[in-house]
């Protein structure tokens, strides 16, 4: 039963988040603000949306671990699962963007400053804060260097849509309610899973929350790969993880401080800044092929190993 809660209940959360960034990004249309401004804010910060309520609720119920497990995962899978998937399908990745300069380079700043952090064993409210204020420089960054040759994909139906305040009100508040309860669900059910099958809430956290906050990415990654616009999949991926750590993890430890015990997560978090380096490698040097595809499958392969079987 608790397996059914769950499924139900990501789905809710996904599909809520789903109603919330269309709403939203109808409305910045509505008010004429730079599609640069919307793609570089409202759609990277919307995709890490149900990372977010699924953090913030597990840290609400002090379950630190699952809070915190679930950015790690989010962001593992995020890049070898998703973007190994897009470079195996994609017939050729030749992105106009400067995507290591602009984008992948900025990844490293929390993704070295967050595991520094936790070295006392917690995540504390000053600490999320800081994390918090890497988006705001990372968004100050690209609406200071962006070039309007470069401006993010939107939804060009939702453009010809006349704009209608009670719809877009009414859909915005089915959004944040099926997110909220979407949320609150699925940690419940997770936690129980964990305790039927006497498993950690680590673990819980790091695979089945994470692979399930994931799958709008996969999803939409391996659409736009198939349609020959893998180069926006790289682009989502890196600010969806730029946005976990910072934004997700950031809202998580100013809600309640989060613990966490080194000896069980150490693994995952080093795993988490060395795939975080290879990205940056790949863009680096627009290594954008198939057996960088494989690499990044072969780091997924690591990564379950050591969860089922560390």
């Amino acid at each position: 039963m608790d397996f059914i809660v769950f499924i139900i209940s990501m789905g809710t959360l996904i599909w809520g988040a789903e109603f919330i960034i269309k709403e939203s990004e109808r409305i910045a249309l509505h008010y004429n603000i730079s599609e640069f401004i919307i793609g570089a804010t409202l759609i990277a910060l919307g995709t890490s949306l149900p990372e977010m309520a699924a953090s913030i609720a597990a840290s609400a119920k002090g379950q630190s671990d699952m809070a915190i497990a679930n950015v790690i995962g989010s962001n593992i899978m995020n890049i070898s699962l998703v973007l190994g998937s897009v470079f195996l399908i994609a017939k050729k990745i030749a992105p106009k963007r400067d995507l290591f300069f602009k984008d992948s380079a900025w990844l490293l700043f929390p993704a070295i400053i967050f595991p520094l952090m936790i070295l006392d064993g917690s995540l504390s409210r000053i600490d999320g804060f800081l994390l918090f204020a890497m988006m705001g420089a990372y968004v100050l960054f690209l609406v200071q260097s962006h070039n309007e040759e470069e401006i993010a994909q939107i939804d060009e139906e939702l453009k010809k849509e006349p704009f209608n305040w009670p719809k877009t009100v009414g859909l915005l508040l089915v959004g944040f309610s099926f997110v909220v309860i979407g949320a609150d669900y699925a940690i419940e059910s997770a936690a129980s899973i964990a305790k039927s099958f006497g498993i950690s809430e680590w673990i819980i956290g790091l695979l089945l929350i994470a692979f399930g906050t994931s799958l709008p990415e996969l999803v939409v990654s391996i659409k736009a790969a198939r349609k020959g616009k893998a180069d926006m999949s790289i682009g989502n991926i890196i600010g969806s993880n730029m946005a976990n750590t910072s934004v997700v993890l950031g809202s998580a430890a100013m809600t309640k401080p989060l613990a966490t015990d080194l000896s069980t997560s150490s693994f995952d978090i080093f795993l988490m800044m060395g795939i975080t380096i290879m990205l940056v490698f790949i863009t680096a040097n627009k290594l954008y092929t198939k057996a960088s595809g494989v690499m990044l499958l072969i780091v997924l392969a690591i990564f379950l190993q050591n969860a089922f079987y560390g």
